[in-house]
């Protein structure tokens, strides 16, 4: 039913290959919740009711309900300093970062960073669960909403990754992680897999590994380094580092 997106680009031949995988930390101050927020839109639902292909199945409109309002939050959110600095970064250091998120969200896109992989889908595209048709998507999805590549009316889903499903594009992550000069992980917990796996895989290739986050994460001690406090700080502080700027 899935289809690869893009695969992720390979660097180019100056300066350090960078590889960042940004979770929901950094969203966080924009104002879209984590899963352990405890007022966050996540904490009125059982994960496996509203996240997997089993809850779905059983209840498409709670399912479609919850992506819609996580949409609309979506679109009310504004990219923040951290995501400003990475973008950045990228616009600055051309093809020698990468960046894969674990979020949904696009206010990396909107910040101004491209390519970004997501390997966990995106909030505002559309996935046919008949033909596996993509595409974007602003507003909610009904019950009764058609593919435009089928035709198909009630098998439209959000074009996010399910618990039980496979994240989009491994191989080609592992690939950047086997080549990547320096691995930094910004905003994730560690208690997610594959991608808490990455920072372990980096470092077996080499890679000097920098752990940014508001506190200590469960995969702390795997780190080089680690600066811990809130993303609109540090994240735009590491950037101006990596640049050789001065930080106010």
């Amino acid at each position: 039913m899935t289809q690869e997106p893009t695969p992720v680009p390979g660097p180019e031949d100056e300066g350090p290959r960078i590889v960042i995988l940004t979770g929901a930390g950094i969203s966080a101050e924009s104002g879209l919740g984590t899963f352990r927020d405890a007022q966050g839109l996540w904490s009125a639902y059982n994960l496996e009711d509203v996240a997997t292909p089993e809850g779905y199945a059983a209840n498409p409109a709670l399912v479609l309900d919850f992506y819609n309002a996580r949409r609309a939050n979506c679109r009310s959110a504004t990219p923040n300093a951290a995501h400003a600095a990475l973008a950045r970064l990228m616009q600055v250091r051309p093809g020698r970062v990468t960046l894969i998120t674990q979020n949904i969200d696009d206010l990396h896109e909107r910040a101004g960073a491209a390519p970004v992989h997501h390997m966990h889908g995106e909030i505002m595209r559309a996935l046919c669960a008949t033909c596996g048709a993509r595409w974007a998507i602003v507003d909610d999805i009904g019950l009764e909403e058609s593919c435009p590549g089928c035709a198909t009316k009630g098998r439209v889903r959000p074009d996010v990754v399910w618990f039980g499903e496979i994240p989009y594009g491994l191989e080609a992550i592992e690939d950047v992680l086997s080549s990547a000069d320096l691995f930094v992980a910004i905003g994730t917990s560690g208690a997610v897999y594959p991608a808490a796996g990455f920072v372990a895989e980096a470092a077996r290739h080499g890679a000097e590994t920098l752990e940014l986050n508001l506190e200590r994460s469960e995969i702390s001690s795997l780190f080089d380094r680690r600066r811990h406090g809130p993303a609109t700080e540090i994240v735009p502080a590491w950037v101006a580092e990596m640049l050789g700027e001065t930080f106010p």
